[in-house]
Parts: C-alpha cells; sequence; structure tokens
C-alpha cells in the first residue's frame, strides 16, 4: 500500500428483506471532514484513467460488482514517491479504502453488469484541485497481476 493509504474492513448486515452495507461514520479513521458522496459506474473491461486529486482524500467502497484500482504515488516528499499498488475492491472483502491527495489513480470494472464505486469525499468537488491525463499517458498493465 502506499504512504498515507488505509484500509479499513466494513460491515455487511444481511436479511431476507435486504442488506445494509456499512461505508463511513465521522469517527471513523480516514474520516476528515464531509465534502460529498457520489457515486460513478463502469463496465466490465473498461477502463477509466487517470485522475490526481491536489486537495480532496477519497474513501472509495465497491458495494456492487468488482473494480480494480491502479495508484501510482505522485507525491515528491513521499516515501513510496512512484510506487504502485493495485487492489480490488468488492464485497468479499467489503472494505473502505482512503487515498490521499497526491496519488494517480484508475480503475478497471471486473463484474458482468453493474459495478458501483461510491467516494465519500472530503471536499466538494471542484475541477481546478484535478488534475487529469489520457489512460495511455502511464503506462499500466491493466491486469489482477
Amino acid at each position: 500500500m502506499l504512504e498515507g493509504m488505509a484500509k479499513t474492513n466494513l460491515d455487511i448486515f444481511v436479511a431476507e428483506t435486504g442488506s445494509v452495507f456499512h461505508a463511513l461514520k465521522k469517527t471513523d479513521k480516514g474520516y476528515k471532514n464531509f465534502g460529498e458522496v457520489y457515486f460513478s459506474t463502469i463496465i466490465k473491461d473498461a477502463v477509466k484513467a487517470w485522475k490526481l486529486h491536489q486537495d480532496m482524500t477519497l474513501n472509495l467502497i465497491v458495494p456492487v460488482g468488482q473494480v480494480l484500482f491502479c495508484f501510482i504515488d505522485g507525491r515528491e516528499k513521499s516515501n513510496t514517491k512512484n510506487n504502485l499498488y493495485k487492489i480490488i475492491l468488492s464485497q468479499k472483502p467489503y472494505f473502505r479504502l482512503t487515498v490521499p491527495p497526491g496519488i494517480w489513480f484508475g480503475f478497471k470494472g471486473l463484474s458482468k453488469g453493474l459495478n458501483l464505486i461510491c467516494n465519500v469525499a472530503d471536499i466538494t468537488h471542484n475541477p481546478k484541485e484535478v488534475l487529469r491525463k489520457e489512460k495511455d499517458e502511464i503506462e499500466m498493465n491493466w491486469s489482477l497481476k
């Protein structure tokens, strides 16, 4: 894992009529502030890349489907600068991944049907704080290895 990232196991409460998926409480590690919650979807084998938030801390959860996330540390003063980290988010195991600002990321849908990503961000979306690159500007093997 890259410096400053945190993986937090989450609970799923299963019931006959439907389940409850925990995401984030203000008392949890990784919670800094509340800015907004948004959802993204991605179809199987599609790739969305690359973004780097300069100010936003991400709290990523995948309550539906499976998504491969690839991260590259773009922070000058980080002990893991330029390191790569890959991880699959899904319901099994179900967890939240906290990602600090300054890390490039992209993701790929792995499941047929809906792959749903939830981000609980500490600030509201501001297009001026986001850096973007085209998918082919950063070389990445989008396989699970």
